[in-house]
């Protein structure tokens, strides 16, 4: 059974970390990078999340431009994975694909779209129960 750790950012600058596991995890097995998921997955009912990107179990960052959930060996001039120290360097590093998978550890996202109630509203209402 997967669990992910999913790490929500907001357009203040704000992030929030959410454990999901069991049948809410399932909600983003097979998305990509760019598609939304409804938010009720990691509790922010009313809201839509964007995957922005995510790691695997080893480290390994998610690529937008590798496809399927394999990892692959890519040659990087700078990005996700990589930042070359001196100009036209070039590194060939290990990187995930673009869909979550059960391999999957962690996934970024953004908020895409939000709803009626503010998110420390939501998060308060769920720590009083």
């Amino acid at each position: 059974m997967a669990d992910f750790q999913v790490i929500v950012g907001d357009d203040d600058g704000a992030t929030y970390s959410f454990e999901v596991d069991g049948q809410d995890a399932n909600r983003f097995i097979g998305r990509s990078i760019g598609e939304t998921v409804d938010g009720e997955a990691v509790g922010l009912s009313g809201y839509e999340i964007e995957i922005t990107g995510g790691s695997d179990r080893a480290g390994r960052p998610m690529h937008a431009e590798v496809s399927g959930s394999q990892t692959k060996a890519v040659l990087s001039t700078g990005g996700v994975g990589f930042e070359p120290t001196v100009d036209g360097e070039r590194k060939r590093i290990t990187v995930r694909g673009a869909e979550v998978s059960e391999e999957t550890r962690q996934i970024n996202a953004k908020i895409a779209s939000r709803g009626e109630t503010s998110v420390e509203d939501l998060l308060d209402a769920g720590d009083e129960e």
